[in-house]
């Protein structure tokens, strides 16, 4: 056993001794608790929850501890399931996935560079001695075939039957998939990739051979599943194996350079799902074997005790705590760390380092060996500057797959686990007297949250988890613990509390520079969870009071009508009094908007420390360095240009533009023009405010500008809003207008879609039956809206967010339905938009086609329909990509040649999108400038 720092016998001072509970207070933990008799055993009892246990093995202990019996010493451990997915065997999977995809694309793209590659390996190969060439390919057949069995009888002779079992699974899906590969490469891929993994075959030239090897995959599948990556002479006879075969096949001409890369690829990512998809198993040290390792160093334990972990979701790596009491001292306290471990939160981390700026995670991927030496080196720092933390005393490694930290014993209870009236400003303080100190030495702890906080007997405050901390720390992640500090204590104890305690220690200052840190990518996943909960319960609270004071008022106005009605009944309303009623509820619920609106936890803290540093900087800083929402633009958007340039590439242009009827285009960019008209009918239909019929106009004309940089259908939602804001609508009802505005739209869209499907389908048959596909639409939305009801985790999904989305929309639609013009004018305003698209794309036909290749109105209706659909549903700016793949692909569907369907969609892209966005730009700055955006 290799052993680090010193050892515990007669380390410990008087004072520190008598600060920590004896061996009787062994019922606080830094979890708060520790796991009861359920599940205790005997250490020297097997341990059935590992399979193999007898060859992972614990550590031998020295000889002089052989004289505690072993029967004596008890184990607190949970059973650990007999397999286990790990996280590391996704992360090769997808690796192998993508390498493939890559070899593939070099293979299709890059001809000139595999034949070259070739033909390099073939004159550097055919000058070896045939003997040389014989030997080779004997001895490579022959090993080929022991060493896997070999391997197999070295594992059964090891009580290791699974990992055999794994192994022949994983070898014979290998074989599959070569089967697999070999059919597509003959009958289905492209010439390009046939020629870079296949050659003429030496014995027969007008045969080919195999792209992958039948037998080399399911060897390679094999030896991976069985684990022989851990055990170096075993890897090494694989690996001259292989090199001696693929030498021997590539000389005598059996093979390509691209084919055994190919293979080695299948076989290892075959093997790696196979794991991930079975489970590997499990070889994590149990507690018999930490009590053995803790011997190894030293100590005498008499029992351990697993600690009950509270959400580790984003730190799953920390290690699993144990609490241990010895025959000779005071308990400890002890973290073991084992690979699997290492490896949860890889895609998390790895996703961070990826999209943030200035500051990352710690390394995506960590060496057991690197997290015990960076936990060892944060441990002695932060006690070395003065903050109470963990006394560290002993680590030593627990076998080739995990590593223990043994650190003296902290009994309490974490800031989470206090209860609230326990939480005194003193306590905040010494919080903060703690973060101060590992600041003084730019140590950045990088996790201050409620359960890494510890509170001891005696009210002295412990930081723990100093795991994820780093040491000679920016400025920036040294103002990001400030922040984190700041939310996690106003989660408990408000925002004013928070802020008081941090500017009596850290100094107002230091907490003003923290504000542009204070925003929910720079806190830890748990804590941005905790603020998204409570942002939910807040907006249910203002839906709630919005709907008990238009209720309310609707009583009150029930209740005055009754009471003047008198011994008239048929008088006719008036309808100034009605208006008046009207307005008079309006108040009523903007009143309650504004009595039930609530600022969230950051904003509290940014006003706290505004009202001590009024200059302080607010705005947030930039710390994405890309948005998910960029990348999936991108993505998207490179699809669909791969789409329209694999299209365009058969097409000749010079003549087609050339034939375009002009009058067909002039009508197209008319139609194209109406349609902002159009726009502002729709939306001003259910907006009973008085707004301006041309500012309106004008906004739409900015939106073609706006929904450029964003998602279609986000951008135009959100200028809409903005829009109305500015014109004088509360925000509220401008939120509820827009939203009105487009459920209806909505529900018009689906109801034409219908419609005209029906007509399509009618168009070939003389009786007007509905055609195939209306059906199976039908069907399909039938099936859905069953799957959803039926699912409770979808059903109440969906009705939470109709729910919140009537709250506010119903009421406007009252509003509007007491004014029918307004009701005629909005759908109007939408069916009339849906025409000039329509006639749009009908023209922009028509421009490049002629009567042979014309096509029905109602066809192009389902194609702009559909294509529209998928353009909102689009991350795109825009529906960039999707909505030109989608109208190409439903024009060539519904009978229109790809020469004509290409460029008339190029033309109606054109036409709605490209060129009104100088337009629509220069609306956007005049409309700023005076104020109504």
């Amino acid at each position: 056993m290799k052993q680090q720092g010193v050892q515990p016998e007669g380390a410990e001072s008087t004072s520190e001794a008598s600060s920590r509970p004896d061996a009787a207070d062994t019922g606080e933990t830094r979890s708060g608790a520790v796991q009861g008799d359920k599940g205790r055993r005997r250490a020297g009892e097997p341990d059935a929850s590992r399979p193999g246990a007898a060859d992972a093995g614990a550590q031998p202990r020295p000889a002089d501890m052989d004289e505690a019996p072993s029967d004596e010493v008890e184990g607190d451990e949970p059973l650990l399931p007999a397999r286990v997915h790990r996280p590391s065997d996704l992360m090769r999977l997808l690796i192998g996935v993508l390498a493939v995809a890559v070899l593939l694309a070099i293979a299709a793209f890059a001809h000139g560079t595999t034949s070259g590659l070739e033909q390099d390996i073939n004159k550097g190969t055919g000058q070896a001695p045939d003997l040389l060439i014989k030997i080779a390919g004997l001895a490579s057949s022959i090993a080929i075939l022991l060493v896997p069995v070999a391997f197999a009888i070295e594992r059964l002779i090891k009580r290791d039957g699974l990992r055999i079992a794994d192994g022949v699974l994983a070898a014979v899906l290998a074989h599959g998939v070569t089967l697999a590969t070999d059919l597509w490469v003959a009958k289905a891929a492209p010439d390009s990739i046939q020629e870079a993994l296949t050659q003429p075959s030496p014995g027969d030239v007008h045969a080919l051979t195999d792209p992958v090897h039948g037998y080399l995959a399911p060897v390679i599948a094999y030896m991976t599943a069985v684990g022989m990556s851990r055990r170096p002479r075993w890897r090494a006879v694989l690996w001259m194996v292989l090199l001696l075969d693929a030498f021997s096949m590539l000389v005598t001409g059996y093979t390509t350079p691209f084919s055994i890369i190919l293979t080695v690829l299948i076989g290892w990512t075959v093997a790696y799902g196979t794991l991930y998809a079975v489970g590997s198993p499990n070889v994590r040290p149990t507690g018999r074997t930490l009590m053995a390792g803790l011997r190894t160093v030293g100590f005498r334990p008499v029992s351990t005790a697993r600690e009950e972990m509270s959400d580790t979701s984003e730190t799953g790596d920390r290690g699993r705590r144990y609490f241990v009491t010895l025959e000779d001292g005071p308990p400890l306290d002890v973290t073991v760390v084992d690979r699997e471990q290492q490896a949860q939160g890889f895609f998390y981390r790895a996703w961070r380092n990826l999209t943030l700026r200035g500051f990352a995670t710690r390394s995506s991927l960590q060496s057991l060996r690197q997290a015990l030496e960076q936990e060892a080196l944060l441990a002695y720092a932060a006690i070395a500057a003065g903050a109470n933390a963990p006394k560290l005393i002993a680590t030593s490694e627990l076998g080739p797959d995990a590593v223990m930290l043994v650190y003296e014993h902290t009994g309490g209870h974490t800031l989470d686990s206090l209860p609230d009236e326990e939480i005194t400003d003193d306590l905040l303080r010494d919080t903060w007297h703690q973060v101060r100190a590992l600041h003084s030495r730019r140590i950045a702890h990088r996790r201050l949250v409620g359960d890494a906080i510890l509170v001891d007997r005696s009210g002295k405050v412990i930081l723990t988890d100093l795991r994820i901390g780093e040491i000679a720390a920016g400025d920036l992640l040294l103002r990001m613990d400030v922040s984190q500090l700041l939310t996690t204590l106003g989660l408990r104890v408000g925002a004013e509390r928070a802020v008081a305690s941090a500017v009596s220690v850290m100094g107002p200052d230091t907490v003003a520079d923290c504000l542009p840190m204070l925003q929910p990518i720079a806190l830890s996943r748990s804590t941005r969870a905790t603020l998204r909960k409570l942002a939910r319960e807040r907006a249910q609270r203002e839906r709630e009071a919005v709907l008990e004071a238009s209720r309310q008022a609707k009583q009150a106005r029930l209740e005055a009508g009754e009471d003047s009605a008198g011994p008239v009944v048929l008088e006719k309303p008036d309808k100034k009094a009605v208006r008046a009623e009207q307005r008079a509820e309006k108040r009523a619920i903007d009143e309650a908007v504004e009595d039930a609106r609530e600022d969230d936890l950051l904003t509290q803290i940014r006003h706290q420390v505004l009202l001590i540093r009024p200059q302080a900087p607010v705005e947030p800083a930039r710390l994405e360095r890309v948005r998910p929402r960029t990348l999936i633009s991108f993505i998207a958007g490179a699809i669909g240009a791969y789409f329209l340039l694999t299209q365009l590439t058969h097409i000749e242009f010079g003549p087609l533009v050339a034939n375009a009827e002009w009058g067909w285009v002039l009508a197209a960019g008319l139609f194209s023009a109406l349609s902002y008209l159009a726009a502002a009918m729709a939306l001003l239909g259910f907006v009973p405010e008085r707004v301006p019929f041309l500012r309106t106009v004008a906004a739409q004309v900015a939106g073609s500008f706006v929904k450029i940089v964003a998602p279609a259908a986000v951008g135009g939602v959100a200028l809409n809003t903005r829009f109305l804001q500015r014109s004088g609508v509360r925000p509220g009802l401008a939120v509820a207008s827009v939203g009105a505005s487009q459920l209806f739209g909505l529900g018009c869209h689906i109801l034409m879609l219908l419609s005209f499907g029906y007509l399509t389908g009618t168009e070939k048959t003389p009786s007007l039956s509905p055609s195939r596909t209306v059906i199976a639409g039908l069907l399909t939305v039938a099936v859905f809206v069953l799957v959803v009801t039926s699912v409770p985790f979808l059903r109440k999904f969906v009705v939470t967010r109709v729910r919140s989305l009537f709250a506010g929309v119903v009421p406007r639609m009252l509003d509007v339905l007491q004014r029918p013009q307004k009701l005629v004018t909005g759908i109007g305003g939408m069916l009339l938009l849906t025409a000039c698209f329509v006639m749009c794309l009908d023209a922009s036909i028509r421009a490049f086609g002629d009567e042979t290749t014309s096509i029905s109105i109602a066809s192009v209706a389902v194609v702009f329909l559909a294509g529209n659909a998928l353009g909102s549903a689009a991350p795109t700016p825009g529906g960039v990509g999707a909505v030109e793949a989608t109208l190409t692909v439903g024009l060539i569907a519904v009978g229109l040649p790809k020469e004509v369907a290409a460029p008339a969609v190029l033309l109606f892209r054109l036409l709605t999108l490209w060129l009104p966005v100088l337009p629509g730009w220069l609306a956007f700055n005049h409309l700023t400038r005076k104020g109504a955006l």
